[in-house]
């Protein structure tokens, strides 16, 4: 399997080549990525309209505004999103006024336009195409990471520091606390050689580096 990882200057998505199949979008980046995303695709040596598949980590405007322009540009594949942050994306719910991050969510979410393309909704222990999705909110609570054999994507459950992994901070987060006890539980049986994250590099080494974040 080859992934590619699209650096969209603070955040990433990643293009993921099994062997043999059609290649599956791993987060969709902000509104004004879009480009850089089908540039990066075709140099890969595809086009968009090869992708299989999204597979969304969370609802930030990071992570899923670039989806609409995308479908513009010949995107024409289901889009894979937990609860509720897929109903945030298509429409049929809206983040919480309740919640600090949630209000902030609001207040983007005007530039962030509804793509037509489906939404699908995945839970804890799915298999999307080879891709186990693995439950873990905090962040955002529909919060999911998606692992393929020895590699993980964790979208922002952490970030890569120095090599490492470590925690958002609480204000980008509906519930820290959650969110550790969700990387806790991650842990237990994360079976990962490497991990790709929405900020930062690529994490080798990364069974060993998430369980010592979370022993501290």
């Amino acid at each position: 399997m080859e992934t590619f990882r699209i650096d969209l200057r603070g955040v990433n998505a990643y293009l993921v080549c099994p062997e043999d199949e059609k290649p599956t979008l791993v987060d969709a980046g902000s509104p004004w990525s879009a480009s850089k995303i089908r540039a990066d695709v075709e140099e890969a040596g595809y086009a968009l309209s090869d992708i299989e598949r999204v597979l969304i980590t969370h609802y930030d405007i990071d992570h899923v505004g670039g989806l609409s322009r995308l479908e513009g540009a010949g995107l024409d594949a289901s889009v894979y999103a937990a609860e509720p942050d897929a109903s945030f994306l298509d429409g049929t719910a809206k983040p919480p006024l309740r919640n600090r991050k949630g209000v902030f969510q609001r207040l983007v979410g005007v530039a962030v336009r509804r793509p037509s393309l489906p939404v699908e909704r995945v839970e804890d222990g799915d298999s999307i195409a080879g891709f186990e999705v693995r439950a873990t909110p905090g962040h955002t609570p529909g919060h999911v990471v998606y692992i393929h054999g020895e590699t993980a994507f964790l979208g922002d459950a952490v970030r890569e520091k120095d090599g490492s992994f470590e925690l958002l901070p609480s204000f980008m987060s509906y519930d820290r606390g959650e969110s550790k006890e969700s990387v806790c539980a991650l842990a237990e049986d994360f079976d990962a050689e490497t991990s790709y994250v929405g900020h930062g590099e690529p994490v080798e080494n990364a069974t060993k580096k998430l369980r010592a974040l979370v022993s501290t």
